[in-house]
């Protein structure tokens, strides 16, 4: 079964639930630190787990594990750290918290990561994904939505 992920940013919600719908996504897991925000719109949590529910049926699910911490978002966004930088610090970030002995490969099935930026490539749902697999030994079938 496949995992999935997606960014909610610089899409409408009509398209955001129509591409989890389309996908057949079971559960959505928030990997954003901070789900709070204004700015997140339909993504805020308590907004984003009532229409998951409601539109789609959907359970919602806040893992700020698998999110970077503080320092490192303050880091990357304020202090301009570049990605290359910023990928092996979350990596070891994700090695501290031993994220790999919370969650199996069962519990990512038809799972979605969802975080706020649009496309993976310079995301850090992409590298939870990258991290799982390399500590797993084992390659999932990801699709970034």
């Amino acid at each position: 079964m496949t995992t999935f992920t997606i960014g909610f940013t610089k899409t409408s919600a009509e398209d955001f639930f129509g591409r989890l719908n389309a996908a057949d996504v079971q559960k959505v897991i928030d990997v954003r630190l901070q789900n709070t925000s204004q700015l997140a719109g339909f993504a805020k949590a308590a907004d984003l787990s009532f229409f998951l529910e409601k539109i789609s049926g959907i359970p919602y699910q806040h893992a700020p594990e698998l999110a970077p911490d503080e320092e490192l978002f303050a880091d990357y966004r304020k202090n301009k750290l570049p990605w290359g930088a910023f990928e092996p610090r979350f990596m070891d970030i994700m090695a501290t918290r031993r994220i790999e002995e919370h969650y199996d490969p069962a519990q990512l099935e038809g799972a979605c990561l969802l975080c706020s930026e649009d496309k993976p490539h310079h995301c850090h749902r992409r590298l939870v994904i990258a991290y799982l697999e390399d500590r797993w030994g084992r390659s999932l079938d990801v699709t970034h939505l």
